[in-house]
């Protein structure tokens, strides 16, 4: 969608326009080849915040399906998944996902699955506490006592009723995956040049800071709006749960 809207072509290279300052037919100026720096952020902004869309989604399918099991099912289940999940938590989240990216091998792709690896865990602990709070509920045991399956249980009466503090957990988790995916490609580890990435854009205007420095200011600005609205969307939505919670 950024590549529609964008003024000009974000990977038309010129090099006679290489490091224009910001002006009417270029607002946020050049790079170093000559490409419209506003082209490949707006450019870069479905790639960044699509991808982070894609690792919180799949990340919380995995992570909540994993602690509904745990907690609906107990003893040695939910002992052996909690402590696998325990095992990925017991190290910083993005020097394990750097880890697992330099296993995987460097790309977009690769550096996506490398964060979906590591964010699963708090869903499933998440997801874990929230079963753990409504099992004994007296709707669980009535749909129990009538003869209901644990999995038409847990689809039907619990998922319903667990539903919005994963949806703002994962609307909060967004702003740091899309940083963590920005770090990953700026280590040279996610998405990969000539990709219109915000990470892989800023490494590669590093070596040019002095001549111009525009194109990290202005990408790393587009970068701090995403994260900020994103924190600010998911923390309005508590608010407005949290309210209509008490009754306020």
């Amino acid at each position: 969608m950024g590549s529609i809207i964008a003024p000009h072509d974000p990977y038309k290279t010129n090099l006679l326009l290489a490091h224009l300052s910001p002006s009417r037919q270029f607002p946020f100026g050049t790079d170093h080849l000559g490409r419209c720096v506003l082209s490949r952020i707006l450019s870069g902004a479905s790639i960044s915040v699509f991808s982070a869309i894609a690792v919180v989604l799949i990340a919380s399918l995995i992570g909540v399906a994993l602690g509904v099991i745990a907690g609906y099912a107990g003893g040695f289940i939910d002992s052996f998944i909690m402590r696998i999940t325990t095992i990925f938590q017991a190290f910083p989240y993005f020097l394990m996902a750097v880890a697992v990216a330099g296993m995987l091998g460097i790309g977009l792709f690769n550096g996506m699955l490398s964060l979906i690896a590591v964010f699963w865990t708090s869903y499933a602990r998440l997801g874990r506490s929230l079963i753990l709070g409504i099992k004994d509920e007296a709707y669980v045991k009535a749909a129990r006592i009538c003869g209901a399956g644990g999995h038409h249980i847990i689809l039907k009466y619990m998922l319903p009723n667990i539903g919005s503090p994963l949806l703002v957990k994962g609307i909060l988790d967004i702003s740091a995956v899309v940083l963590s995916m920005a770090g990953l490609s700026f280590l040279g580890l996610g998405a990969q040049r000539p990709t219109a990435e915000w990470g892989a854009m800023m490494s590669e205007a590093k070596n040019y800071l002095q001549t111009a420095p525009w194109v990290v200011v202005f990408t790393g600005l587009a970068l701090f709006i995403v994260v900020v609205g994103f924190n600010y969307l998911g923390d309005s939505l508590r608010s407005r749960m949290d309210s209509k919670a008490t009754g306020k």
